[in-house]
């Protein structure tokens, strides 16, 4: 949603806080109350409370507070503390509403008489901002659409005071005009300048010299919180009167907020029986819908939505949270889980479903004790593998839990799960989505060996008869529609979208869009690519390889918008990726160019100010724009935008690769997919479809598109799915009554349920929620029906009307079904096949110690989240990736205190010096320390791995400590561990005492660590600087560790030291001081360096001189 009510507290802080100077308002005092104010502090606060008469009243979103009562004016403090205290945390009855009252607004009582009471409103439109004006306001105003004086404001304009006196001020005494005009004025900019989308003020006080701001309704246009947050601040946006928010909400907002994705989750009734988990914002109000006709309103329990590709895990957390709330309280009917939703655009429904799965095993024995049973509908792209999920999982729930595909219709589910239809033991899957993999795949489009099918829509359709009896209207439109066939009425003049010709520019890396609509045009047999070329503002120019069905072609991608227009003048479509915080600058920048006639805005949540500016530009300059919010368009045979229309099986199925005689226009891009589900089970297909989009105000309305339908003669019904929001389904009907829509078209508004609901429920599109009786679909229904529209009695048998105006256009000869003809074959993509379980193939590398494929990073199965709560340390990190598992407390401490004492030791060694010169070099911190680390070795550092080798192969084969040492000196060889330049007996490296002193103290068993002593004990005797030094004791105490700590095998113990995995704790240490260095001579500024000639001998051979 975006436009959302704010408390008046918040929009009276936004006035005083914005309200530009210059004006007689007074600023606005107020004190907010909420069930944990502490009075004393309240007035610290605000001393102003003890020493004025006040008024108090709710600050919950409540119309008409003063007819009802819930106002005390002219009051001291203490029966302004009395007032509130008998009311706070009580029920409240409102309309039909009862809630608990909890916020309340003390204010300055302003004495004033009733002539200085006026009133003013100002509200956003499609083109237009209107300011109302009148000269008497208070709470028995009445009727002020009627009364006020009226002032539109074009959208992106400015008003002056001098205006406003002419148009609004005329009954208003001389000597106040002024103010008022110019107090106006300036409420006018901040309400633009804010982002607002609604602001009354009644009463507005006007004395001689001053203007008072009494009692405000105000609100904001959420999504422009990226725009205005350095001017709101922090919002808070209450739930509507008689709904409490609950932290459930709050969780599912948070969510949302920080996913890519839509998660929506309002709670209606917490002991209510009926739940939902529904993808895709129209589906949802389809099934809230359907619940309601059936009789479920009273126990329907939650209104939410998840759509746009949430990932396995965000999908789990929603899920979680709906079943936690369902297993709070015990229903004696028991419960019911409907799990449905359309045929998914580009949702992988095994993802989703994965998630759903995870969080039902979770809960599975309170799913037994609170009798929940669970109904699955859903399709698109992977969706028999998601309901091949769904199946096995509900074998072991010990529930009863129903799955269905596309096959049965998308609201069937609400009418089993409420015991209104009987529930099929089986059902028929129709299609599967590697149908289209093999040139076999077809086979079911044919009825024979390369035969075309001409079987009808009727007798194609599986379980739906039709229930509704054929019209006289639909007779005379069949015969309107023979007759304009006949007498050739081709109306060329009307304007066309897309052809087989079409070319468009996207913008925005999106490769699977881009791939989607070449595949799609591959199996509509164009002969070229619709796609020519992309923009992409953060990467260089550049092509991008893609598939024109077997064969690989590349398409240009642009960093400038102005290249791709100049080098692709033929392009005369832009499908925008943009993001919200981007489409609106793309999409200007785009009609700076001529050649492009349409615009796809895909994104969401663009603000509302910044669509109607689109709009208004749009008609300017003769520009079609399909959305913002929107999935797109599609045109059978010839285009498609995008995502529209979902995987290739899905196109298949649809028949969507070739045109039909049906158009519709949609608001939800969702539901589209579901249309043209229904239209081709209905009817001979779809010629071409619409979703306008979800917000309030779409770039082209219903109207602009089906008057383009109807002037096509390719056109012969049409089909429109409006909502709950909005008037512009009246504009069809007045079409249909003044004759300019002939032809049959069938409708139907979803979100007939918001009148049952006690509270106002905002649905999943921005613009579907009614603001007036006018603007409810069940109103909207009854005047297209009323207009002549042929509309269902609901969404379930809307099917069946389609399919009976369609047989009539077929037996008056207006529409004559042609033979099927399968496409061509278009090769799935690998990565989509191998996510299917379709093909495998052996893997270039192999890895056991990290995933970060799922939505959290992996370490050797634990989980990031684990790594950091359970404080393993680097310790911890090191046994997980090095060693595939937690190793104990006192290991992870011995592998960071060697860390420390290896991370460095000075200057002057050779991988420290290399470093150096290399930083100095101006190489930049990999080389240096790659510099660095390649001197390790056996002279330099490397000596772990080889004093490992040699103590446990001493020790093993039995050898006395003397025995070693003398066997080594027969040898000629060093004993790797042993010696130091500096250090002594006499002087011992505190790094070998401390780590020696916490070994002896912590490990279970240290016997190499003994050995080596005994052996230093004979060589220090020999020489006193043979001391086991830091290289020695990290190895033979690493080698205790992994023979006696009790987490490895003897053969893993001897694996790890064969390959060398001692020195690693050298390596990685040593790493941090050559980091160190690297620093430490950038930060000095040391330049390049050259040895000096007095530290080199130059030692040169004789010279022969003849």
């Amino acid at each position: 949603m975006s436009s959302k009510a704010i408390r008046e507290a918040s929009g009276k802080d936004l006035i005083n806080r914005n309200l530009p100077n210059g004006t007689a308002a007074a600023k606005c005092q107020f004190a907010s109350v909420a069930e944990s104010t502490d009075w004393t502090e309240l007035i610290y606060n605000n001393p102003w409370l003890q020493t004025q008469k006040l008024v108090v009243k709710p600050d919950q979103l409540i119309k008409r507070r003063g007819k009802l009562g819930l106002i005390e004016v002219n009051a001291d403090l203490s029966a302004v503390k009395s007032w509130v205290e008998e009311r706070i945390g009580r029920d409240q009855k409102v309309g039909r509403a009862t809630g608990k009252l909890r916020n309340f607004i003390i204010e300055p009582f302003i004495h004033h008489e009733a002539d200085e009471e006026a009133y003013m409103c100002i509200y956003s439109q499609r083109y237009v901002d209107t300011i109302l004006f009148h000269h008497q306001g208070g709470v028995d105003i009445g009727d002020v659409d009627a009364k006020a004086l009226k002032l539109n404001v074009p959208v992106g304009h400015t008003v002056d005071a001098a205006t406003i006196q002419d148009k609004l001020l005329t009954n208003v005494v001389a000597e106040k005009k002024l103010i008022i005009a110019k107090f106006i004025e300036s409420l006018y900019q901040l309400y633009t300048e804010l982002y607002f989308t609604y602001l009354e003020i009644n009463p507005l006080v006007v004395t001689k010299d001053t203007i008072y701001i009494l009692d405000l309704a105000a609100k904001l246009d959420s999504t422009a919180d990226f725009v205005c947050r350095p001017k709101w601040g922090e919002i808070d946006y209450p739930p509507p009167f008689g709904r409490d928010a609950f932290p459930e909400e709050a969780y599912i907002a948070d969510l949302d907020a920080k996913s890519g994705a839509s998660l929506k989750l309002t709670i209606l009734n917490k002991s209510g029986r009926i739940w939902t988990m529904v993808a895709g914002g129209g589906a949802s109000v389809i099934y809230s819908d359907t619940i309601c006709d059936l009789g479920g309103a009273s126990e329907l329990a939650n209104y939410g939505e998840y759509s746009g590709a949430p990932s396995e895990q965000q999908t789990y957390e929603y899920a979680k949270t709906v079943l936690g709330l369902m297993c709070q309280e015990k229903h004696p009917k028991g419960k019911v889980l409907i799990i449905g939703g359309g045929i998914a655009n580009f949702t992988n429904v095994a993802a989703t479903f994965k998630g759903i799965v995870t969080a039902l095993q979770e809960f599975q024995s309170r799913l037994v004790k609170y009798s929940i049973s669970i109904f699955v509908r859903r399709a698109g792209p992977n969706y028999q593998e998601g309901l091949r999920i769904m199946r096995d999982v509900g074998q072991n729930l010990g529930i009863p839990l129903y799955v269905f595909g596309p096959e049965t219709h998308m609201t069937a589910i609400v009418g089993m799960a409420l015991g209104k239809k009987p529930i099929p033991k089986e059902t028929e899957v129709e299609f599967a989505t590697a149908n289209f993999l093999l040139p076999g795949g077809q086979s079911r489009l044919n009825k024979g060996d390369g035969e075309p099918s001409m079987e009808s829509p009727l007798q194609s359709r599986k379980g739906s008869t039709s229930s509704s009896s054929l019209t006289t209207s639909v007779l005379k439109e069949a015969a309107n529609a023979a007759s304009r066939a006949a007498g050739g009425d081709t109306k060329s003049s009307y304007e066309v979208l897309f052809t087989k010709k079409t070319k468009a520019i996207v913008w925005g890396m999106q490769t699977r869009a881009v791939q989607s609509m070449l595949d799609f045009d591959f199996v509509c047999r164009r002969s070229e690519p619709s796609v020519v070329a992309m923009v992409y503002p953060f990467t260089g120019d550049h092509k991008q390889k893609y598939y024109w069905g077997h064969k690989e072609i590349l398409i240009p991608v642009y960093k400038r918008m102005d290249d791709a227009m100049t080098k692709h003048r033929d392009a005369d479509v832009l499908v925008n990726f943009a993001s919200l915080r981007s489409a609106y600058e793309s999409t200007i920048d785009t009609m700076n160019y001529p050649q492009i006639r349409t615009i796809a805005i895909i994104a969401e949540g663009i603000p509302e100010n910044m669509t109607r500016k689109l709009i208004l530009l749009a008609q300017e300059k003769g520009v079609n724009i399909i959305g913002p919010a929107t999935v797109g368009g599609i045109k059978p045979g010839c285009f498609k935008i995008g995502n529209t229309g979902g995987m290739m099986d899905n196109i298949l199925h649809s028949k969507l690769y070739r045109p039909g005689s049906v158009a519709y226009v949609s608001r939800s891009g969702g539901m589209s997919n579901e249309l043209n589900n229904i239209i081709s089970k209905s009817t001979n297909g779809v010629l071409e479809g619409v979703a306008i989009g979800g917000d309030r105000y779409p770039g082209t309305n219903f109207m602009d598109h089906i008057m383009r339908y109807q002037a096509d003669p390719k056109v012969k019904m049409i089909v429109l799915l409006g909502e709950v929001g909005g008037v512009e389904e009246y504009d069809v009907c007045e079409a249909l009554k003044d004759g300019r829509i002939d032809k049959p078209l069938v409708a139907w508004c979803i979100g007939t349920c918001a009148g049952m609901f006690t509270s106002e429920v905002q649905f999943g599109h921005a613009g579907s929620c009614a603001n007036s009786d006018l603007e409810t679909a069940v109103a909207k229904n009854k005047a297209l029906s009323e207009a002549g529209g042929h509309v269902p009695h609901s969404f379930d048998s809307l099917g069946d009307i389609i399919h009976d105006v369609y047989d009539r256009l077929v037996q008056s000869g207006v529409i004559t079904p042609e033979p099927e003809v399968p496409p061509p074959t278009v090769p799935m993509d690998y990565s989509w096949a191998r996510e299917l379980g379709l093909i495998r193939k052996p893997a270039s590398f192999m890895t056991s110690i990290c995933d970060e494929r799922g939505q959290e990073l992996n370490y050797a199965g634990m989980p990031i989240s684990d790594v950091l709560k359970r404080d393993v340390g680097i310790g911890g990190v090191v046994s997980l990736l090095w060693f595939q598992r937690c190793l104990p407390p006192y290991v992870c401490k011995f592998f960071e205190m060697c860390l420390m004492v290896t991370a460095d030791h000075g200057p002057a060694v050779s991988g420290a010096h290399n470093t150096i010169v290399c930083a100095r070099a101006g190489k930049d911190l990999v080389s240096s320390l790659v510099s660095g680390l390649l001197t390790v070795g056996d002279r330099f550092g490397g000596a772990l791995d080889g004093a490992a080798r040699q103590f446990s192969e001493a020790y093993d084969s039995g050898l006395h400590p003397m025995e070693f040492v003398n066997a080594m000196r027969k040898k000629g060889q060093l004993i790797m561990g042993i010696g130091h330049r500096v250090k002594s007996i006499n002087n011992p490296d505190m790094r070998v005492k401390i780590i020696k002193e916490f070994v002896m103290e912590s490990f279970p068993a240290k016997p190499l660590l003994n050995y080596a002593l005994e052996v230093e004990k004979i060589t220090t005797s020999k020489k006193p600087n043979l001391i086991l030094n830091v290289d020695g004791v990290i190895a033979v105490s690493f080698v205790d560790l992994l023979r006696h700590s009790g987490s490895f095998t003897r053969e893993e113990a001897q694996e790890y030291i064969e390959m060398g995995a001692i020195n690693s704790l050298f390596v990685l240490g040593r790493s941090i001081g050559f980091i160190g260095h690297y620093m430490d001579q950038k930060r000095l500024k040391q330049g390049l360096y050259r040895h000096p000639w007095d530290d080199i001998s130059y030692v040169l051979p004789e010279q022969y001189t003849n």
